[in-house]
Formats: C-alpha cells, structure tokens, sequence
C-alpha cells in the first residue's frame, strides 16, 4: 500500500496506525515537536494511536524549529 509524506511516496503495511508509522517506521520522538497533517487535516497527537492509514492518503509532517 502507499502513501505520500511530504511529496515522497512510501510504502506501508496494510491498515497500519499513525502512530507506528511516525515513531517506528519514521523513528520520530514521541515527545517531538511536530504536527502531523493527513489529507488536509490536522490530526492530535492523542489521536495518532486511533488513525489508521489508507492507500493514497497524503501525510504532511511539519516540524517545529526555534531560533531568533
């Protein structure tokens, strides 16, 4: 199955959850500052457990910088 994240295509498994997906696959921090968006909808991070992913779904991952 694929999806594309951040104009990338990738492939998952098959009813694979948000959440894996960040910190296993992508080996994100939990405790990351980032925001996750799929199919133009900003998603929680207490609801990245509850997504699951489907075939052709766009992820976009933003992450926070700081500076001055």
């Amino acid at each position: 199955m694929q999806i594309t994240v951040n104009g990338k295509t990738m492939d998952i498994n098959n009813g694979e959850l948000l959440s894996d997906f960040l910190y296993k696959k992508l080996s994100l921090s939990s405790d990351g500052y980032f925001a996750v968006e799929v199919n133009k909808f900003i998603v929680p991070r207490s609801q990245y457990h509850n997504t699951v992913l489907n075939a052709n779904d766009n992820i976009e991952i933003i992450d926070f910088i700081g500076g001055g």
